[in-house]
């Protein structure tokens, strides 16, 4: 499901006509992505030093002067707002100073409050209700990482440590996320990096670290973004000046890729933007200062286009928008005002898009990670706390857990975790209530389930655990077969759990079995697959499962799809094929895509994918890091978990 806003919907979850016309806009449109859309640059090192430029994001033209600032405020020091206040932070030379607008009406700055320290070339990154400042100079580099509450005037307030201490940092954001990117960490006169940082908004801590931009750039490569995607222009690493802009997903560990390019190569600019639209003003190019002001459109890749002219030559202003990503918990996007059925609707490819592979034949211990919306490799993520083959996988938008599985002389009980926010090795959870192999894991957001497997012998048990809580398995009931079972396909939404196929020992078994996953107790008969098989590999969106692969009684291995709607009973229907026949495989998925990982036989690194909400054959993903079957899967988004 989309997200609910209990304050603009009714209790049957359809948007208030009062709301949707009160969030309509002068233009007579509405909210789309954020809203009303206004870019600002603020002081810099050029006199006048404390104007104020607007710009409406939307529409490509010349900056106007909105008002002063109380004090410069120059060296590009960056923050964001939301739609009421924008906040400007520090200056050059180091200052304290947090001095804010409201952007609906021109005027000049006020003082908001003081910063934990004087000083400037600071990165920002705001959502709508929390503003977080990250590094300087005053005069050396720090790590200091602090935040202010935008709707109450005060000072900042220590939020945790950078991994390093940087200065002409960048800042990226969204409403859960906010990012520290690039700048300068070495001695004097600079040390550019390639870093990205990450902290998460609603909690306090120290920096971890996200990934690699496409080069070393100090001197400001400034960011701006959509609700999903972080884009920084610009910066040097001297003497060499940089035009290129780079992209990365909020969501999924990795590097940046190349976007395209701004007009010219500069560092030390404004960046702005709404959820549709970036744009990069002012700044210093490798002969002079410029008054430029460049656009690209946030979802397609390119150079970026003439917008106009700022009103005044800025060298390091200042920006803010009223308008940029984190404004999309705000304003949620039009098509989720409503639906023909009267319910708000799903966000598209949603926040959780990391898919997670671990363990596997041999015994091994290796994690690995790939980013479900975007083809490719995956990528070493950290390894297990013990290597085994065949264990039980899943996960919440948070966390992915394991249970499970076999080592090299046993079957073991052992739980162990990871955070999808932060590549790693995994740290203990807990235990099974037995040993076992084998066991399918499915789950909500909250709770996870493993269900069946082999002990000894196979086991038809059903037990769970609290994803947010560490601490050891407890029963949840029993599978519906009366017999036990083993090697089992497994799915869920956010509220119903899937089991399909599964090795009786001697016989195969094409049952499907469910539970609710929110209620203990036995689970009851949802239909048939296709065809009797076992080590099935299955995914699902919040309305459809698919479940792909599998090994008959015979040794016949399959290249079937099926799938099923989660929410009925029913016997499955075909969906197309993998690209190849094979078992013991894994999958993923996030709202929109599935991807079937691995397999046997032989051992396969192959991954393709599918489009749940469409039949058709799979396509071709890219490779895992190692050809692997029995490996546990996890993924933040599936089930309708974004």
């Amino acid at each position: 499901m989309g997200k609910s806003y209990p304050d603009r919907t009714n209790a049957t979850g359809v948007w208030k006509i009062s709301n949707i016309y009160k969030n309509k806009i002068s233009d007579g449109t509405y909210p789309q992505q954020g809203a009303p859309g206004r870019g600002f640059a603020a002081g810099g090192n050029d006199s006048p030093n404390i104007q104020i430029s607007v710009v409406t994001i939307k529409t490509a033209g010349n900056s106007t002067d909105f008002g002063d600032l109380i004090s410069s405020a120059g060296n590009a020091t960056s923050c964001r707002g939301n739609a009421t206040r924008v906040i400007f932070i520090g200056g050059s030379p180091a200052a304290n100073t947090i001095q804010y607008i409201t952007p609906t009406s021109t005027g000049n700055a006020a003082d908001f409050g003081d910063l934990s320290s004087s000083r400037f070339m600071i990165g920002g990154g705001s959502n709508t209700t929390r503003a977080v400042n990250y590094g300087g100079q005053a005069p050396a580099k720090g790590n200091v990482i602090d935040f202010m509450t935008i709707p109450t005037l005060g000072n900042a307030t220590d939020f945790g440590d950078a991994t390093q201490s940087t200065r002409q940092v960048a800042g990226n954001c969204n409403p859960r996320r906010a990012f520290m990117v690039g700048g300068d960490d070495g001695p004097s006169p600079s040390g550019p990096i390639n870093r990205i940082e990450m902290v998460e908004m609603s909690t306090t801590g120290n920096g971890i670290d996200f990934g690699d931009l496409v080069q070393n750039t100090a001197s400001c490569p400034q960011g701006c973004g959509s609700f999903t995607r972080g884009l920084n222009g610009g910066g040097q690493a001297s003497p060499s000046y940089f035009s290129t802009i780079n992209s990365f997903n909020y969501d999924s560990l990795g590097n940046a890729v190349d976007f395209g390019d701004l007009s010219q190569a500069r560092r030390l600019m404004a960046a702005f933007g709404d959820t549709q639209r970036g744009c990069w003003a002012g700044g210093i190019t490798p002969s002079a200062n410029v008054n430029t002001i460049d656009f690209i459109t946030i979802a397609s890749a390119g150079t970026a286009t003439d917008f106009g002219d700022l009103n005044e030559v800025k060298d390091s202003p200042q920006s803010g928008s009223d308008s940029h990503q984190g404004l999309e918990e705000f304003f949620p996007r039009a098509p989720e005002l409503y639906s023909p059925t009267g319910k708000v609707l799903p966000s598209g490819g949603g926040v959780g898009d990391i898919g997670i592979f671990a363990g596997g034949n041999g015994t091994s211990n290796i994690i690995q990670f790939i980013t479900i919306a975007s083809t490719g490799n995956a990528v070493d993520f950290g390894d297990k706390t013990v290597g085994v083959f065949s264990p039980g996988g899943l996960g919440s938008t948070v966390r992915a857990v394991f249970a499970g599985g076999e080592d090299p002389s046993a079957n073991v009980d052992t739980i162990d975790y990871v955070e999808f926010r932060s590549k790693g090795n995994a740290a203990d959870f807990g235990n099974l209530t037995a040993a076992r192999r084998a066991l399918a894991g499915l789950s909500s957001d909250t709770r996870g389930v493993f269900g069946g497997g082999r002990e000894g012998s196979v086991v038809n048990k059903i037990e769970y655990i609290t994803i947010a809580s560490i601490g050891n398995a407890t029963d949840f009931g029993d599978l519906n077969t009366s017999a036990a079972t083993t090697e089992r396909g497994s799915a869920a939404s956010t509220t119903r759990g899937i089991f399909a196929g599964f090795n009786q020992v001697p016989s195969v078994v094409n049952d499907i079995d469910y539970i609710t996953i929110a209620s203990t107790g036995n689970a009851s008969d949802f239909g048939d697959t296709t065809d009797a098989r076992y080590a099935i590999a299955g995914a699902s969106s919040s309305v459809r499962a698919v479940f792909g692969g599998g090994r008959t009684s015979g040794g016949s291995v399959r290249n079937i799809i099926d799938y099923i709607t989660i929410a009925s009973t029913g016997n499955a229907t075909d969906f197309g094929d993998l690209t190849d026949s094979r078992y013991a495989a894994s999958a993923v998925s996030n709202s929109l895509r599935a991807v079937f990982a691995g397999g046997e036989t032989p051992y396969k690194n192959v991954m393709d994918f599918v489009t749940i909400a469409s039949t058709g054959n799979a396509t071709d993903y890219g490779d895992l890091t190692a050809s692997l079957a029995g490996k546990g899967p996890a993924s933040n988004g599936h089930g309708g978990l974004s």
